[in-house]
């Protein structure tokens, strides 16, 4: 349907035009009434084909260039406008290319034939690559080597004009979807290689002597592993040899001389441009060797002098261009010579060590590395550089992991075992991902580059051709951010795998482990890397020793039982570690046969938690905890704290006169080292509990809060003895800490910072400058020693809840705080004091604490309509600004709707109003509140448990996430197939589904419950 231009209608047009994404609609009017006048009919299919443009203003103002170009040849005019009506596949490649790539819409204004090279039935985008650039430079493709007419300047821009002919027909049908990213890249270096041929016959005109010479191209890199960019350097290695008894001195001269004009064709600059940059720096010897050697000369090389990064970019090299016989004969001879590199003495950590090394020197030389697609963390290397180390650990012994593109080689180290499925899907999503960003990023100046802009509108029109529409800008930094941060992930785990080296030691593919009934029946099993599983086992029972004897007797049972968890491969790398660790301890393995709940208990634990497993392997000895269930109950805080205070206490210094400050700084941090120990083991006891199913919501969210408590009033105690030892006496006051939000609830979960605030009271007489510069070292002092470096979770001490939060002092006094709130607080301040429990520290104070903020915390007369609605607004805003960009809402099990948030608002809502008067309400715990409200009638039986059960599931999920994965998150996983049924499978539902309908069911009916009694007028 055609749009009217009428004066009635004209009004409508920029509304449609920015809605469908032109950015300056009042001009884009103008500009389509322009592409009418020349002849463009102007409809419906028009306009939205430049509204599913990643810029419509870009692509229009190319519509309209390459219009004004093509109207000087009438015919071809009328050809453009009629297969811009008739031809919706010409119409949409076309606007997409003009949408994404101002580069392009230069050349079809100086070449306004070539958008022909868009249609699927253009003969010179369906003939082979080389046939067509060679007869661009009026070479015969038959001929065995072919010469072109001559090395003019006219040759070298014919050849650069059908180059970008062939890459216009490319990019429409990329930018389109009718090729995905690996099948363009591998186009790419197939056409490179053709530019190449062509470049070589380019050079055999210049050179007359090549006739004495055989010269081969080796392909290297990208181009070599048919994965290029659109504009990327050419990495080649030349090859020769002589030719009818020629010497081979003479043929060497020719063969460098036709190398040196074969580049030159390339990338020489012209008035059409160059093709890019041949780089021939992989050579041996890099820039200092000579441009071209015999096949002799690479061998000697190789065999004697070559690096370890040589051998890894070899893994790519193929030929491209010149004698294929010649280039058959190099790779011949260089394939054995790579897949032995792996077995060179250190050969893994070299290569370790050189990517350190690589990231290193671009962190320190390139601000804004974070950004860099290619070399920055997350990048696109860091993938290539993990299959590569491990095609070239496994593929000695394994031929098919020796492909040379990356998709190509993570799927077989997928399909052999090597890399997990998860692991490898998640991996080969982020680099396809990147490389797109990759390409569209090149394509729009056809320039060479690999950095992420930073301009709005760039990474609009990135995300506008991503498919993104709702918010192109975050939904492109959000999905990149998230790939990034998966990829390096991966990368440790993988490029830095601990069995590397082990693997690469091996002495050859006659010692691989190559028991197929064993790897069947581990695959039977569930194992996702039955290679790695056998390689396990063989290390686990070698040997003719009494513990290898255990371990054969134990290892069929539990294989079995890891099979059992979520992750087998997780666990059986977890009991070899700790194996390892403990093996010669008398007492391990001989507990471990006669004890056969231990072994069990192991299995599950170490196949189902990396937090767990992460704790056990830094104190392996707390596997005697899986004994029986009562050495797994939670430590009461009172022994717990007796224990942790006796610690301190024993490594304390005797006498403060005598104490040097570093012996005092000494005795604080080795303190607090064993006090974090305890913590560790403590966590692993609970985390253990937790797994198995004998510790609910409330005994986990307790004993959690206990460790904590312990460990901060340890870490206090030993900053109140180092400060003392400094001062050279007692502290001028007293000083106490003050759990919030979740700590101050007894409701921490295994990744929980701990809020806090810090009061202090100066003794009578004191100066009171010098008592608050006493405290405030103290509190200093304890949070430098629970922030230093350890083998544990980490304890973050949060004190932002204090009045005036991050401007506000540190430490305040008693009074200072009695002050603060009499005068200045806020509602919601009120609210956070709900949680306030002081019992850290000295007792009388905390008591004097309590009594400061009860008035405030449990109002008289409950608070006014006018603070209900004040804290109606601060939650109604919180939901709207709080939650990260990207996330769905639904299930962010904190912010989102019937989640975490919601019910503890309520709950608070609640005791603001009534724990005045109600007093089983003045209380800190979220169920506590919720089960007083019901029992004295201000909340429906019903609706409390409602919300209990779904603030209950909640906890669960956050805390079940924290242990299988070994970081906290608040987001259910949807996007991680294993961490998603880890995580059903320790909560015990029959699948993943089970478990988001289970959470999405609880929190509507939780919703519904928020929105009547918080919202409503109950």
């Amino acid at each position: 349907m055609s749009v009217s231009w009428t004066p009635d209608r004209r009004p409508s047009l920029p509304g449609r035009l920015a809605r469908l994404g032109f950015n300056e609609a009042g001009r884009a009017e103008r500009l389509l009434k322009e592409a009418e006048d020349a002849g463009v009919p102007l409809d419906d299919d028009l306009l939205d084909g430049l509204g599913a443009t990643a810029d419509p203003d870009l692509a229009l103002d190319g519509l309209l260039r390459l219009l004004t170009a093509a109207s000087g040849e009438q015919p071809a005019a009328r050809e453009l406008r009629k297969a811009l009506a008739h031809e919706p596949t010409v119409r949409d490649r076309l606007l997409a290319v003009l949408g994404v790539s101002a580069a392009f819409a230069d050349h079809l204004a100086r070449h306004p034939e070539q958008w022909r090279a868009l249609r699927d039935g253009d003969g010179s985008v369906q003939a082979d690559p080389r046939a067509v650039l060679l007869d661009a430079v009026g070479a015969d493709p038959d001929a065995a080597e072919p010469v072109a007419r001559d090395a003019s300047p006219e040759t070298l821009v014919a050849l650069r004009v059908a180059y970008r002919r062939r890459l216009l027909g490319l990019a429409g049908r990329d930018l389109t979807g009718a090729a995905d990213v690996a099948e363009v890249a591998a186009e790419l270096a197939d056409l490179a290689a053709a530019a190449l041929q062509a470049g070589l016959a380019v050079a055999r005109a210049e050179v007359p002597e090549h006739t004495a010479c055989r010269l081969a191209v080796i392909g290297m890199g990208k181009c070599g592993g048919r994965e290029l960019n659109y504009v990327s350097d050419v990495d080649v290695i030349f090859v020769a040899e002589p030719r009818d008894g020629h010497p081979e001195d003479a043929a060497l001269r020719a063969a460098t001389r036709l190398a040196s004009a074969m580049m030159r064709a390339c990338s020489a600059h012209t008035t059409e441009g160059a093709l890019w940059e041949v780089d021939a720096a992989l050579r041996p010897e890099g820039k200092a060797g000579p441009l071209v050697r015999s096949l002799a000369s690479h061998r000697a090389y190789y065999e004697r002098w070559a690096k370890t990064w040589e051998f890894q970019a070899l893994l790519k090299a193929r030929p491209v261009a010149g004698d294929p016989d010649l280039g058959a004969r190099y790779l011949d001879m260089i394939t054995p010579l790579v897949w032995q590199a792996a077995a060179g003495e250190g050969f893994v950590d070299e290569v370790q060590s050189m990517r350190r090394r690589v990231e290193a020197h671009l962190n320190r030389r390139d601000p804004a590395a974070e950004r860099e697609l290619k070399l920055g963390p997350g990048g696109l290397r860091d993938v290539e550089f993990a299959v590569q180390l491990l095609q070239l650990v496994h593929g000695r012994a394994d031929e098919t992991l020796r492909g040379r593109g990356t998709l190509e080689a993570l799927a077989a180290l997928s399909e052999g075992g090597y890399v997990g499925r998860d692991d490898a899907a998640a991996l080969a999503a982020a680099y396809r991902f990147l490389r797109r960003v990759e390409h569209l990023v090149q394509l729009h100046r056809l320039r060479r580059t690999h950095v992420v802009p930073e301009d709005p509108a760039d990474l609009r029109r990135l995300g506008r051709a991503l498919g993104l529409r709702t918010d192109p800008v975050g939904e492109f930094t959000a999905q990149w951010r998230r790939h990034a941060r998966q990829v390096r992930r991966l990368h440790e785990k993988l490029f830095y795998r601990p069995l590397l080296r082990a693997v690469a030691r091996l002495p050859g593919p006659e010692a691989r482990l190559t028991h197929a009934a064993a790897r069947t029946r581990l695959e039977a099993l569930g194992y996702a890397d039955p290679a790695g599983a056998l390689r396990h086992i063989e290390a686990l029972t070698a040997g003719v020793s009494r513990r290898a004897a255990i371990q054969r007797t134990l290892l069929p049972v539990m294989l079995g039982w890891f099979a059992d968890a979520p992750d087998p491969d997780a666990g059986l790398l977890g009991f070899r570690q700790v194996s390892d660790a403990l093996g010669t301890t008398p007492w391990y393995l001989r507990l471990l046969r006669d004890e056969v709940t231990v072994a069990e208990r192991m299995a599950w634990v170490l196949g189902s938690s990396r937090y767990a497993t992460d704790l056990l392997l830094r104190a392996p000895e707390a596997v005697t905890m899986l004994v029986g269930d009562a050495e797994l109950a939670p430590r009461p805080y009172q022994a717990l704290r007796t224990e942790a205070l006796a610690d301190v206490r024993r490594l304390a210094l005797p006498e403060p006169a005598a104490a040097a400050e570093d012996g005092a700084v000494l005795a604080a941090e080795e303190a607090v080292a064993v006090v974090r120990g305890l913590r560790r083991r403590e966590l692993f006891r609970v985390a253990v509990a937790d797994l198995l199913d004998l510790a609910d919501v409330r005994t986990v969210g307790e004993a959690l809060s206990d460790i904590a408590a312990v460990t901060v009033e340890a870490a206090l105690q030993a900053a109140i003895d180092k400060i003392e030892m400094e001062r050279r006496g007692p502290l001028p006051t007293r000083i106490a800490v003050v759990a919030m939000g979740r700590f101050g609830g007894h409701e921490l979960g295994y990744g929980s910072d701990a809020d806090v605030m810090f009061v202090h009271d100066p003794l009578p007489g004191a100066d009171e400058r010098d008592a608050h510069a006493a405290a405030h070292a103290v509190a200093e002092e304890m949070r430098r020693l629970l922030a230093l470096p350890a083998p544990d979770p980490p304890l973050e001490i949060d004190p932002n809840l204090r009045p005036e939060g991050r401007q506000g002092p540190l430490v305040r006094t008693l009074a200072s705080y009695a002050a603060y709130y009499a005068r200045w607080s806020e509602p919601w301040e009120s609210q956070a004091l709900l949680r306030a429990h002081a019992t850290i520290g000295d007792r009388e104070l905390c008591e004097r604490f309590h009594a400061v903020v009860d008035p405030v915390r449990w109002p008289e007369g409950g608070i006014d309509d006018d603070a209900v609605r004040q804290i109606r607004r601060l939650k109604a805003r919180m939901e709207s600004e709080r939650l990260p960009r990207g996330v769905d809402r639904r299930l962010h099990i904190k912010l989102g709707p019937g989640g975490l948030s919601d019910v503890e608002w309520v709950a608070q809502l609640l005791q603001l109003r009534h724990a005045h008067d109600v007093p089983a309400l003045r209380t800190t715990r979220t169920l506590a509140t919720l089960e007083a409200a019901a029992a004295e009638n201000l909340l429906a039986p019903a609706d409390a448990e409602v919300l209990a059960d779904a603030w209950q599931l909640a906890t669960r999920l956050r805390n079940a996430m924290m242990l299988v994965r070994g970081r906290a998150s608040d987001v259910l996983p949807t996007d991680h197939h294993r961490e998603r049924s880890s995580v059903s499978r320790m909560l015990g539902y029959p699948g993943t589904g089970d478990l988001l309908e289970d959470y999405r069911r609880h929190a509507r009916r939780a919703r519904a419950v928020v929105e009547r009694v918080f919202y409503g007028e109950e």
